[in-house]
């Protein structure tokens, strides 16, 4: 800032204010110098100070120009009231009035609210009375917590130190204490309890720079200091703890401040956009094992390991201040272990050295006793110490054996127990290949966890399957698992299903061989050493042939019944692969991949049920099912029969009795139309369309249909493709409309019936694809599309695989290219995995008995398909 001495002043000898656009220059300026020179990673703390100050000069210019009395104050609150500004974070300011403030001064104060917007200063603001203050810290946790943090900038001393004592006075930190665990309770939830997202928010998630912040509100609201820092000079954390903490804290703010000075806004997410350039700035390169940007995540994952190991011993130190231990009983569990109230804890701090397997026991203890709610800190410590006596020696322990498998026994607290486990480094260290995966980055584009997270969530998915509270949001899954022998090989199975990952190769077969080892050195019985194994090697196989088969083809079902073998592979292969798709990504799983995997579950239960029933059964089981639910709707007997002679074997083999029937009412009487006839309705997996097209065959027909979806923005996700033996196009779509909700479904199916049915009767030229937005994850981690075409397994049709990123338009693209070269779509299968496609076709035409008319097509297609 200028020299103020060297600037004119008026008669009094005081300097003239300067002009706000001034002010504006100076402040853009000042922020642009801590900008460049912010290079060295260990200098956050002072760029966040320096931010502070400067924010500090400027506000404190434009308050004096004022003339505010000494009882109007100018306080920062919040982060900013700690002495810390992160780039475009938020000014939290509260300006506290005299008790009875004039009208001529609220006139002023608005005038100086609005300068600071002409200065540029992201400014949250509050003015209020001290009985204002108190009332409102009375009714809103957050405004008790923000008055914690309270800093004077200017105004009356001693009027400032009576507002802060009187806010500590008023705050009573034991109700803070619970509150604010119920506020973390709440922010975990949202991000269900995850460290290790792939695309993590370092300020509000789960080992994020806001468990810090906690530790410093409570230690505030009993006078111990403003930080942790504070804390750990009161011995709360050892001198090692103290220096990994402050290493931690310093990787996730500096990671903040170029985050947001990259994003030039406020952006608490590590997103995939910035990621490669963030890798780059702070010196992570290629190598021939990981990217850049893995190396930096893997650097965050670490500090956000360690906040999560160590804030929770500093918050049990706290609860011990707040809180009175006298009179607290003790109960000996045996010679190792104690109850301290509720609180499980170690007789001596040596144990875990002396007796390595009391590690395990501890846990088992935990999941065991009902009454433990906690451990204790001087426990977890130990605990954290003595990783190292987790060894070859440890490994080879029968004891150890018994006791890691009866953790899977329990029928409580797994998902908790695994949690800590790997928390602490116990579980990497007991089974060293799934070490290897805490914090792995999956580059997928439907993955949203790392290896480790998800292996975790799916193990808490299996385990939601076997508690009555959630039996309603998976009855089947429920039931299955209750009448399931042995559950804790389902358990085995989850944790295993991946722990092949990035070895190179196939890793299903690879984690097969892992499980195998683990299995056959661990006390099981002999057919669940045989069926963990089994589960990693085929944990992708149901969901392959529910996505990208015809689960109602019964030779489909029969292959698949072959390979499953019986009932219990059946089941456990069922929830393993609903619990495995569901702990990926809320984007990936939805109500029809549920319906195709229940429905493929339930036609292969049936065939092994009755061994081997004739696919002709399965045709007139079909038949009179559709003719029972045709009567219920009061149709003559024959009604149906000279449409269905219309129809050949393969189109009730690929349809259910329920679509037959639908069919069937909509067309009996008008299959010789000669205009299109579009039904639509609700799907009956309760989410999105099933929409019928009936029309005279045309070459381009499944084309215009995907345009007129892709237009409106719908997805398609299945497809049957059929034509009649008069020449008419039956084709039934499933169409997922995710922006609009049950109510307003009955618009939508009068909408997609006129206008779809319109656009096919016109039938005028195909107008050029929309271009295609990517999304920004794409941008940065693209898919490479891949195009195979194959004649499938009986001869009579080819198989189209695609694998491509999705976006709006993607299935009319394909379409096109095949109408071009006069191929017929007989089905599709569209599987999105959050933002990859994988569709599957099957097709015919003469041009596919040319295998070099082949190759041009799946280039035509590659080249369709890929993004520019």
């Amino acid at each position: 800032m200028p020299d103020t001495a060297l600037l004119p002043r008026d008669a009094a000898g005081t300097a003239p204010p300067r002009p706000v656009t001034a002010l504006r220059q100076d402040y853009v300026i000042g922020k642009a110098a801590l900008q460049q020179g912010f290079t060295n990673p260990a200098a956050a703390s002072p760029v966040l100070h320096q931010l502070a100050k400067l924010t500090d000069q400027t506000l404190i210019e434009l308050w004096e120009r004022h003339h505010f009395t000494a009882d109007v104050l100018l306080i920062a609150v919040g982060g900013y009231g700690r002495g810390e500004l992160y780039p475009y974070s938020d000014i939290d300011l509260l300006i506290l009035l005299p008790d009875q403030p004039s009208p001529g001064l609220l006139e002023k104060l608005e005038i100086f609210v609005g300068e600071l917007w002409d200065v540029g200063l992201e400014v949250g603001h509050s003015v209020r009375t001290l009985a204002d203050c108190l009332a409102e810290a009375e009714k809103d946790i957050t405004v008790q917590t923000a008055l914690l943090e309270c800093r004077r900038l200017t105004g009356d001393v001693a009027r400032f130190t009576l507002f802060r004592d009187t806010v500590h006075r008023y705050i009573d930190p034991k109700e803070f204490f619970e509150a604010k665990l119920l506020e973390q309770q709440a922010r975990y939830g949202k991000f269900l309890n995850a460290t290790y997202k792939l695309e993590p928010n370092l300020k509000e998630a789960p080992g994020g720079l806001r468990d810090l912040h906690l530790v410093g509100w409570i230690a505030a609201s009993l006078g111990l200091g403003r930080d942790w820092r504070a804390l750990a000079a009161l011995g709360m954390l050892t001198r090692e703890e103290s220096q990994k903490l402050r290493r931690a804290e310093r990787t996730l703010r500096v990671i903040r401040i170029q985050l947001h000075w990259l994003a030039k806004r406020r952006e608490d997410r590590i997103l995939f956009d910035y990621q490669n350039t963030l890798a780059r700035d702070f010196g992570f390169t290629d190598d021939l094992v990981n990217r850049g940007s893995e190396r930096l995540m893997a650097h965050y994952y670490r500090a956000a390991r360690i906040i999560s190991q160590l804030t929770p011993l500093l918050l049990h130190a706290l609860r011990g201040r707040i809180f009175s231990q006298i009179g607290i009983k003790v109960v000996p569990l045996n010679a190792r272990f104690q109850l301290r109230g509720s609180v499980l804890e170690i007789t001596a701090p040596d144990i875990f050295r002396r007796e390595p397997s009391s590690i395990f026991e501890l846990f088992l203890l935990f999941e065991q006793q009902r009454e433990i709610t906690d451990i204790a800190p001087e426990t977890l410590r130990a605990l954290w110490h003595a990783r190292a006596q987790i060894d070859d020696n440890f490994r080879a322990n029968p004891l150890n054996k018994l006791f890691f498998i009866q953790l899977f026994r329990e029928p409580r607290g797994l998902t908790r127990v695994l949690r800590r486990m790997n928390q602490y480094g116990v579980l990497g260290r007991y089974i060293p290949k799934f070490g290897d995966l805490v914090g792995r980055m999956q580059h997928d584009l439907f993955h949203v966890y790392t290896v480790d997270e998800h292996t975790l969530m799916v193990l808490r998915n299996m385990r939601r399957f076997a508690v009555p509270a959630f039996t309603h949001e998976y009855p089947l899954c429920s039931r299955l698992i209750e009448e399931f022998a042995r559950p804790e090989v389902l358990y085995l199975a989850a944790l295993f299903h991946d722990i092949g990952k990035g070895r190179g190769g196939d890793h299903s077969t690879i984690g097969r061989d892992i499980a195998a080892e683990f299995a056959n050195s661990h006390p099981l019985p002999d057919e669940d050493r045989a069926l963990i194994p089994w589960l990693v090697e085929h944990h992708l196989t149901m969901s392959h042939v529910a996505q990208k088969q015809d689960v109602y083809d019964p030779e489909v079902v029969l292959k698949f019944a072959e390979l499953v073998g019986d009932q219990r592979r059946l089941t456990a292969l069922y929830l393993l692969t609903v619990a495995d798709i569901r702990g990926t990504s809320p984007k990936v799983w939805n109500a029809w991949k549920a319906k195709l995997l229940e429905d493929l579950f339930k036609a292969t239960q049936r065939h092994l049920a009755q061994d081997q029933v004739p696919p002709a059964s399965w045709l007139e089981e079909r038949q009179e099912e559709a003719l029972r639910l045709l009567q219920l709707y009061g149709m003559r007997a024959d009604a149906h029969q000279a449409f269905w002679n219309e129809l050949d074997t393969v189109y009730f083999l690929r349809h259910d009795a329920r679509e037959i029937a639908w069919h069937t009412r909509q067309l009996y009487s008008r299959f010789n139309t000669s205009e299109p006839i579009v039904r639509a309705r609700l799907s009956e997996s309760g989410e999105g369309l099933q929409v019928l097209v009936y029309s005279p065959d045309m070459p381009d027909l499944f084309a215009r249909i995907c345009d007129f979806f892709g237009r409106a923005g719908y997805s398609v996700f299945d497809a049957q493709i059929h034509t009649t033996r008069n020449n008419y196009a039956l084709d039934s779509f499933y169409v997922y409309i995710p922006e609009h909700h049950g109510e307003n479904y009955r618009d939508l199916i009068g909408y997609v019936e006129f206008e779809l049915a319109k656009r096919l009767k016109e039938a005028g030229p195909l107008q050029p694809p929309a271009k295609a937005r990517i999304s920004r994850q794409q941008k940065h981690f693209p898919v490479q599309p891949h195009v195979l075409i194959r004649p499938d397994e009986r001869g009579r049709y080819n198989v189209l695989a695609i694998a491509a990123g999705d976006r709006p338009g993607l299935l009319s693209t394909i379409a096109r290219v095949l109408a071009t070269h006069r191929i017929a779509i007989h089905s599709a299968k569209i599987m999105t995995l959050g933002e990859r496609a994988e569709d599957h076709f099957l097709i015919s035409g003469p041009v596919l008995s040319d295998e070099r008319m082949v190759r041009q097509i799946e280039n035509e297609l590659l080249q369709a398909v890929q993004v520019s």
